[in-house]
């Protein structure tokens, strides 16, 4: 994997070495998959740090920006020997509390959940969407 050195590995997103483990392996398995599907590196974010209610403080593994710096997407990453279960689901679900975004991404590098926002709840999408479908999702 390009930027892997003694145990580190560049993130793009952040601009540094970062250690790597298998989360992170994962994450940044993830961020070239939305680079393949057109989203520009300077509108994704890495570990964004959200707080919610009294003083609930948490970090999304990566979110995906629209036009005018506007969230549209969460990914929740972990590692690659964890399932990716309703849990996982209930943890993007927290920090859309915060973000409100249209788009879910849950994956642990084998497995790969894609959720889209309705106006009844979510629906789970066969396909990833490209991030010019996105950007229309997220319209006014």
């Amino acid at each position: 994997m390009p930027g892997m050195t003694d145990g580190m590995i560049f993130d793009p997103l952040r601009r540094k070495d970062v250690p790597l483990t298998p989360e992170e392996r994962v994450r940044q398995w993830f961020i070239e998959q939305l680079k393949g599907a057109g989203v520009p590196q300077h509108q994704m974010m890495s570990e964004v740090a959200l707080e919610y209610g009294a003083g609930k403080k948490w970090r999304a593994d990566i979110v995906v920006y629209g036009h005018g710096g506007v969230p549209m997407a969460i990914v929740e990453c972990k590692r690659p020997d964890v399932e990716v279960t309703r849990e996982v689901l209930e943890q993007a679900l927290r920090y859309n509390a915060v973000l409100q975004v249209p788009y879910l991404f849950l994956t642990n590098g084998h497995l790969t959940y894609i959720c889209r926002k309705t106006e009844d709840g979510y629906e789970f999408l066969d396909r990833a969407p490209v991030y010019e479908e996105m950007l229309k999702q997220c319209r006014p």
